[in-house]
């Protein structure tokens, strides 16, 4: 299996350094505040406009990381992709059916069993996120030193 191309492993990084960080810093506070979060999430599903403008923006986000990234090479390369792909269909959903999305959302804050699952669901997603930022700020020189040290000296 060949590797990503030097561009291609940069591109990653970039994403990876926007990425890691926001989904290390919200899923973080989403582990620990949870359970004070349910009037929030009611307020918000009560105001259709803001759905169907979150849910855009959503989908956006996810199709300029789609876009944006097209390299499926190692598990970085994959983590970065299915974050895009995961953005764009969580804001799809929430276009076309935010009463699904709603009574998923109010099922799960009412049952502690449910809660206690999302909150360790988001405490990994803020793991992932703590090694996507690592990956993306600071394994570039060392991958970069190695790719200049491998490459053929011109005379």
């Amino acid at each position: 299996m060949t590797t990503a191309s030097p561009e291609a492993q940069r591109r990653t990084r970039a994403f990876a350094r926007v990425i890691g960080p926001y989904v290390a810093t919200f899923t973080t506070i989403y582990a620990i505040r949870l359970p004070e979060l349910q009037g929030l999430t009611g307020d918000l599903f009560g105001q259709p406009g803001l759905m169907l403008m979150l849910g855009a923006m959503m989908l956006a986000a996810g199709l300029v990381i789609i876009g944006g990234h097209r390299s499926w090479r190692g598990p970085l390369a994959v983590t970065v992709s299915l974050f895009g792909w995961f953005v764009a269909v969580r804001g799809f959903l929430l276009i076309t059916t935010p009463a699904t999305i709603r009574s998923g959302v109010d099922a799960t804050m009412l049952s502690p069993t449910a809660m206690t699952v999302a909150r360790i669901f988001f405490a990994a997603l803020a793991v992932m996120g703590l090694v996507m930022t690592y990956a993306g700020w600071f394994t570039g020189r060392r991958a970069q030193e190695t790719v200049t040290a491998s490459a053929p000296r011109k005379a």
